[in-house]
């Protein structure tokens, strides 16, 4: 399919051919959210951790005789019911990574690709350059562009003058195309996509 190429000013650039194998797909939200599962679960940091009976420091021996007190038999007050205790079943530092096949995480990534072209979120422009690295003017430029929440794909070498002006900008991220995932292009309004990145795309998915 054809699609309009715009330039960081807003003029036109021409036009580029879009795959139907990646862009095309009718997205299904059962294969996106299994995705954005995988990847918020990997991103998980797994460091919890609430002490058990065996590492409180409080000793282990009976709290008092077993018989004649008419209170209930106890043994440590290391037991979770005790103030001070050990916590029964508490978190523990473990991987929260499960598996999800390559096949479908690639299957993913282009169902969001063309979940944002069904929804008219998709924005090609040519190159993603700045003059200088000034993030007032680069501002300026996306607002030309109703870009107040995007994620914006360039090639596989950033412009270092954008990337640093951009990196200020709330709600705007900026990635290599060798980073593109599906959560983060889920989580922002509006995909922006430079030529190279298209390019890199379809070569990546032949």
């Amino acid at each position: 399919m054809e699609f309009n190429v715009t330039t960081l000013e807003g003029k036109d650039a021409g036009k580029v051919s879009l795959s139907d194998a990646i862009f095309g797909l009718d997205p299904r939200q059962d294969i996106l959210a299994r995705m954005v599962r995988w990847q918020l679960a990997k991103k998980q940091q797994g460091t919890h951790k609430a002490k058990g009976r065996s590492e409180v420091a409080r000793t282990g021996s009976k709290m008092y005789k077993q018989k004649g007190t008419g209170r209930a038999r106890h043994h440590s007050a290391r037991a979770p019911q005790f103030r001070g205790g050990g916590k029964a079943h508490g978190p523990v530092v473990r991987s929260h990574e499960h598996d999800l096949p390559k096949k479908v995480r690639a299957l993913a990534l282009r169902h969001a690709l063309s979940a944002k072209l069904k929804a008219e979120e998709l924005i090609i422009i040519d190159q993603v350059v700045a003059a200088e690295a000034k993030t007032k003017v680069v501002a300026g430029t996306l607002a030309t562009l109703g870009l107040t929440n995007a994620l914006i794909i360039g090639g596989s070498e950033l412009d270092n003058n954008f990337k640093l002006a951009a990196q200020n900008i709330p709600n705007i991220d900026v990635l290599p195309v060798q980073g593109i995932n599906v959560y983060d292009i889920l989580r922002r309004g509006k995909l922006v996509l430079s030529k190279a990145a298209v390019e890199a795309l379809e070569e990546r998915f032949k």
